[in-house]
């Protein structure tokens, strides 16, 4: 057994697939299936089962993979405290973001970050706030940027950038004359709602709360799984919704949609960095965070 053996391992049941496996690691299936072999030779058990077109570990697998993914860690830890010890900054960071810091924040934090630091190889993982805890958490991931508080004493988050919330409605709605609306007035149009685990949906429900309303009075029987679909749903009549200006700024400057204040709702939030308080950041991350709170 060696390292190189887990990583593959990992991968096939990261992908839930030999084929899927071989590709994302450029290695011949034959070659992943000897890999995989060797690995239950030498433990003396089965670690994987192909379920149809699905391979899925054993429990003796589940444990390894466990482990294996701590080994991984470890080695690139060490690997990237070494080079920055030899004043190289080299090697791989995962990062991730829930939907607009990984559509809207990020990638403009990446390209600068890259530029200066061109032998780090960044990973994006995009999913609601809720995913990319649980990644965090996992080792999957070591930062992340989402929008909403985290309840799990495991993870730490701290105020990154404030995010501007309003009602957006298709520019030839009834109110794109208007400016605001009062909150009484949402509980009588269509509402596109996210996902349970958004970060945005939870924000906007709990300040409707907060204002003394009942946020299931809301008409949603529509929900929608990201901003893009919410924002190409507004622009086809299928209802309105509260999104970050960050979002819908291009939009708003074609004239596509209208974005306005609702009286007597606190829909003031903030992103907030993200990392897990038992697990060590590795150098490149602790660059990666001094370089995004100087920049945002």
């Amino acid at each position: 057994m060696d390292l190189w053996q887990l990583q593959i391992f990992v991968s096939v049941v990261d992908k839930k697939s030999f084929s899927k496996a071989s590709e994302a690691i450029n290695l011949s299936q034959p070659t992943v299936s000897s890999h995989i072999k060797d690995l239950e030779d030498y433990y003396n058990c089965r670690l994987l089962d192909r379920l149809g077109k699905i391979t899925e570990p054993t429990k003796a697998g589940l444990l390894l993979y466990q482990y294996a993914k701590k080994l991984l860690s470890l080695r690139d830890q060490a690997e990237n405290t070494l080079h920055d010890f030899l004043g190289k900054a080299k090697g791989n960071l995962l990062i991730g973001g829930s939907t607009i810091p990984s559509g809207y924040i990020l990638p403009k934090l990446i390209g600068p970050f890259s530029k200066q630091f061109p032998d780090i190889c960044i990973k994006l993982t995009a999913g609601d706030t809720m995913q990319i805890g649980q990644t965090i958490l996992n080792g999957e991931i070591e930062v992340g940027i989402v929008g909403a508080k985290i309840d799990d004493s495991k993870v730490k988050q701290e105020k990154l950038i404030s995010d501007k919330m309003k009602l957006i409605i298709p520019s030839n709605h009834t109110w794109a004359g208007r400016t605001s609306v009062d909150v009484s007035e949402l509980f009588k149009e269509n509402f596109i709602a996210r996902e349970k685990g958004s970060g945005t949906w939870k924000s906007i429900l709990n300040s409707l709360d907060d204002a003394g309303f009942d946020s299931k009075d809301l008409n949603t029987t529509i929900t929608m799984g990201n901003t893009v679909s919410v924002i190409q749903g507004i622009l086809n009549h299928i209802g309105i919704s509260i999104l970050s200006t960050i979002a819908v700024q291009d939009d708003i400057k074609k004239g596509h949609l209208k974005a306005l204040s609702i009286n007597g709702l606190d829909l003031d939030r903030f992103f907030y960095l993200t990392t897990s308080k038992k697990r060590t950041l590795s150098p490149i991350c602790k660059k990666f965070i001094k370089f995004t709170k100087s920049s945002l």
